[in-house]
């Protein structure tokens, strides 16, 4: 994805992910982090959209932290 730069020129280091058919918390954050147990970072990072860490659709840009 490219680099953002927020107003004020703040770079923005955020990953994004677009959740895909088969994905969810746990895979996710092996892809990015190597540990499925880190989930709840994702989680914590997208509670603007995600109201349920076991409720995710395809299509879904997520936070990566």
């Amino acid at each position: 994805m490219a680099e953002e730069t927020k107003p004020g020129g703040a770079f923005d280091a955020t990953q994004w992910h677009e959740v895909v058919a088969g994905d969810n918390l746990s895979k996710i954050a092996v892809k990015y982090y190597g540990d499925a147990s880190l989930y709840t970072k994702i989680f914590e990072a997208n509670k603007d959209v995600l109201k349920d860490p076991n409720k995710i659709r395809v299509g879904q840009k997520l936070r990566i932290p």
